[in-house]
């Protein structure tokens, strides 16, 4: 590489350098400051879990972005090390010398658009494992008149015991057991008959079961 152009790309990676240590210093000055004293008050007890949750989650993003720079920070240092060795501008994939407007707009690079698009595209083949495991499971939505435990029951069971509500959000509530949607449904009834079998729990009346036939229907009788 030429020496003007050597100077240009470590003038580039030098103000790079600048931008991500003044980012890691405004973030490392963020995240040491605690999260008391980043919402401004004297004590966290009394605060609503949202407001908490949602402070909780700036933090948490503030610690992704700065291990981020960290990242782009070193990679910028190994790409001044291959500017001194003159390995500075070729791909690393395939060995063939990178545009230099891609250089210009990402001076770090180490490869070529090709070989980075192949990679993108690589990446996106490679499916967390999880998949092979769920791949066979329709969601609740697709299951129709299915008699069986599914999520709207699981939701009831677990919100009883405390949503981002309490029993002083919700108007009318007594408990946590008042606090979330639907709150007043019976659980794992698909049907009114179902309720025979729940020992005094849900419905247990033989009117709600099988109704009485409505006026209309009597008449056309």
């Amino acid at each position: 590489m030429e020496q003007e152009r050597k100077r240009e790309f470590r003038r580039l990676l030098e103000r790079e350098e600048g931008r991500l240590e003044e980012t890691l210093a405004n973030l490392e000055r963020n995240l040491a400051q605690s999260q008391k004293d980043s919402v401004q008050e004297l004590s966290s007890y009394d605060q609503h879990s949202t407001d908490l949750g949602s402070e909780t989650f700036e933090r948490s993003k503030d610690v992704g972005l700065r291990d981020n720079a960290r990242l782009e920070l070193a990679m910028v240092h190994e790409a001044m090390e291959r500017l001194e060795d003159g390995t500075y501008g070729i791909c690393e994939s395939c060995g063939l010398p990178i545009d230099i407007d891609r250089l210009r707009a990402l001076p770090a690079a180490t490869t070529c658009v090709r070989c980075q698009e192949l990679a993108e595209d690589e990446a996106e083949r490679r499916r967390p494992v999880e998949e092979e495991v769920l791949s066979f499971h329709r969601s609740f939505t697709d299951r129709q008149d299915s008699v069986i435990y599914d999520g709207e029951d699981t939701w009831q069971d677990l919100a009883r015991y405390g949503t981002a509500n309490s029993p002083q959000d919700v108007p009318g509530a007594i408990d946590y057991e008042d606090v979330y949607i639907e709150a007043d449904e019976a659980q794992g009834l698909v049907s009114a008959i179902d309720g025979i079998e729940d020992l005094g729990e849900g419905v247990t009346d033989l009117d709600d079961i099988y109704p009485p036939p409505s006026e209309e229907e009597s008449r056309r009788d």
